[in-house]
């Protein structure tokens, strides 16, 4: 009968298919800063603006995506301080950029990304938008009593700029700890140790091109040597609130300018903008023009309109009142950026059509929804290009230009935004399990864990293999720190690699160590929390939630004092109204109890009892431990592929799914079948599907609604710009 209903209902969907309700999308924070690296080579940071909210699993999604009057004047500071950075004004005051590490960092030995022969330390890459004087300040980490550890041995501090070294420093050795003389007392009067002082010193003043920079300070590395303590060796950097014993640590790096700015000869984003320089005063309309041209078509994902470009020139015109091209180009750019058709994905609506009709869309707009999909960002040139020729109706010619962009590096932000929200590893940066209980764990090993997780994802995607083995895979990524967490031998150093994994219980995103960090509490693991998470992103089985006035775990086992995790929710269960959903959810959270709360392999509880992996799912089928379970899920692959299908589309489409969408998830799955499930497979079956290149008229104009973001943005009309508005930043 089931089979029979989808039949029926398949056919019904291919006659009359539904693309959705129409929806106004506007970038989201990340979608803007790509957009912006990708139109002016400059990569900016986008913590100023409001955070975005989720929906259905992902903070791309329209329903979420609103606007505010906040929101409106973060664009427009956002686009003059944008502007200004990449044109390389000159008249900009000096601030300080402070960049710092991690509390929970371990810097006594070589870190990613850092020169050979060095050990911690802090690397800042940095756009310095002009030519100048810079002061870079290094200040090293206090204990509880404001004193830097590790100085009763000497230690050398290196500062570089963009591999050459700037600067060096000596720290610590003989008499670090002595007070100072009169001479050195503080403000208030009291004596301070060298302790308290030692890296007052380690700052440099020099000039600074303009352009991409990399900063590193760090310690040179001295030989290890074996110390003969009883205490346990950690991982970890392990000292005590007040001691001074350890290495001494980077805590933060200060970068303050420019002083003297002038504006730079040439640079990333100056290449990207000045396409041509005007001879002569009487060439620089045609100049502005040909520049504005190709960076308009760029940002609003289509060729400009007249009246468009119009608007620009008139920017162009008032900033270069006065003042000379550059600005006059600054000032239109500024426009340009805080634009709703920037801004917002606005797509063309045939005006001849009734509410509620079904169309397709033009080449450009299925341009835009694939870059944003792929990329987080606008369309290239060759795609733009690819749209101008009409190839992105034609199936063939769209499948072509998903290939290209699923080979071009950018499409690692599919890995980076769709699966660290799909699988909640984004989440692993906020994640801080205890101290005590797990005292291993550090920024070091959180970044190796999420690093594993997304090489081994776009290793997949790259590859072209079969999304199954998202679950069954042989092998993963892994430093020395990482594979020391996970006790396999035979890897060393910082550099990721491909590694065997031989372990059964290992396999897949199962075994991964930030999957399993994020679904656990602090202090211990959370059946519940991973087996909602088996659930949800694998099984497409979401739990309903939680009725109203329903204890947590905690407060309802008060009196359960010593019973362990599983015995605790056995007692849960047996109120009918927890046991609804705890029944569906435990069993697959028990199955990963092997693994404790920071992914690492166990036999036994910290208390001494032995680990207990096995339940009975709600169907009666008993599996003891991962590696039974993950066999229990690929018995049936099409719902594992089916749930990611469903993820994918909510991703690609911005919107939640409804049930008309089932039909189109259905055909994408069978269709992915029978090329064994493909990751590409996947991703084309989305981008050919009726909901990706179609769109329903909508009772409201997006027009209509860019002209009404206009108007409360007091955007003037052609003329009618006014010196007032530009120095407010209207």
């Amino acid at each position: 009968v089931a089979s029979w209903l989808e039949t029926e209902i398949d056919g019904a969907s291919t006659a009359k298919p539904n693309p959705g309700r129409p929806l106004l999308h506007r970038m989201n924070r990340t979608e803007y800063r790509n957009a912006i690296r990708d139109l002016l080579a400059v990569d900016v940071d986008v913590s100023a603006l409001p955070a975005d909210d989720s929906a259905s699993g992902f903070d791309n999604n329209a329903d979420a995506l609103g606007v505010s009057a906040a929101l409106l004047e973060s664009y427009i500071t956002a686009a003059r301080k944008i502007a200004r950075l990449a044109v390389g004004n000159p008249e900009v005051a000096p601030t300080t950029a402070t960049y710092n590490t991690a509390l929970d960092l371990t810097q006594s030995y070589h870190m990613r990304e850092m020169p050979l022969g060095t050990r911690g330390g802090i690397r800042v890459d940095e756009y310095l938008p002009v030519d100048g004087e810079y002061e870079i300040v290094v200040t090293l980490r206090r204990n509880a009593v404001g004193h830097i550890r590790g100085l009763t041995e000497e230690h050398q501090v290196e500062l570089s700029l963009d591999g050459e070294q700037i600067g060096l420093f000596t720290i610590g050795g003989k008499g670090a700890y002595r007070p100072l003389t009169a001479g050195g007392l503080g403000a208030s009067g009291l004596g301070l140790s060298t302790a308290s002082t030692a890296d007052e010193h380690l700052r440099v003043r020099l000039p600074i091109p303009a352009g991409d920079r990399t900063i590193i300070a760090t310690f040179f590395a001295k030989p290890a040597t074996l110390e003969e303590k009883t205490e346990k060796p950690y991982l970890r950097r392990q000292v005590g609130a007040n001691s001074r014993e350890g290495f001494p640590e980077v805590d933060r790096l200060f970068l303050k300018g420019p002083f003297d700015p002038s504006r730079p000869a040439e640079s990333a984003s100056r290449d990207r903008i000045f396409s041509c320089w005007p001879e002569d005063e009487s060439g620089e309309i045609a100049c502005a023009e040909s520049i504005l041209t190709r960076l308009g078509r760029l940002a609003y994902r289509r060729p400009l309109e007249p009246p468009e470009l119009d608007r620009l020139l008139v920017f162009y015109a008032e900033g270069r009142r006065g003042h000379d091209f550059e600005a006059g180009i600054e000032l239109a750019l500024r426009y340009l950026l805080a634009s709703p058709q920037f801004i917002f994905r606005l797509e063309e609506e045939p005006s001849d059509l009734p509410e509620g009709e079904v169309y397709r869309l033009n080449d450009h707009d299925i341009a835009s929804r694939l870059s944003f999909f792929l990329w987080s960002s606008i369309p290239d040139d060759a795609l733009l290009k690819a749209a101008e020729r009409g190839e992105l109706t034609d199936l063939d010619g769209l499948t072509q230009q998903v290939n290209r962009m699923l080979d071009h590096p950018k499409a690692s932000a599919l890995v980076e935004n769709f699966a660290g929200q799909w699988l909640y590893v984004r989440n692993l940066r906020s994640t801080s399990p205890n101290q005590t209980s797990f005292p291993n764990f550090d920024d070091n090993l959180r970044q190796a864990m999420l690093q594993e997780t997304e090489l081994f994802i776009e290793s997949i995607l790259r590859e072209d293999r079969s999304v199954l083995e998202l679950l069954t895979a042989d092998y993963t990524y892994m430093n020395e720190r990482l594979a020391r967490h996970y006790g396999i031998r035979g890897v060393y150093g910082d550099r990721f690699r491909r590694v065997p994994v031989t372990d059964e219980h290992r396999r897949g995103l199962l075994g991964h160590g930030s999957v399993l960090t994020v679904t656990s509490h602090p202090t211990r693991t959370s059946p519940v929390l991973r087996g909602k998470w088996v659930l949800e992103n694998l099984l497409g089985m979401a739990p309903p939630p939680p009725p109203p006035n329903i204890p947590a775990l905690e407060e309802s086992t008060k009196s359960l004092e010593g019973l362990s995790i599983r015995e605790r929710l056995v007692q849960h269960r047996e109120n009918p109204a927890c046991a609804v959903c705890h029944s569906q959810m435990d069993p697959y959270g028990f199955g990963l109890e092997n693994f404790d709360a920071v992914g690492r392999w166990r036999t036994i509880e910290a208390d001494g009892a032995i680990i207990n992996a096995s339940d009975t799912l709600p169907d009666g089928t008993v599996f003891d431990g991962p590696t039974e379970l993950r066999e229990i899920i690929l018995q049936r692959p099409d719902v594992f592929v089916d749930t990611m299908t469903r993820k994918l589309l909510i991703y690609a489409l911005g919107r939640g799914l409804e049930y008309y969408d089932a039909p189109i998830v259905r055909r994408i799955v069978a269709q992915a079948a029978s090329e064994g499930y493909r990751f590409s497979s996947l991703i084309e079956g989305i981008a050919t599907s009726e909901p990706f290149r179609t769109k329903m008229k909508a009772s409201i104009r997006p027009a209509a609604v860019a002209e009404d973001v206009q108007k409360h943005l007091n955007l003037p009309k052609r003329g009618q710009v006014h010196d007032n508005e530009l120095d407010s930043g209207s």
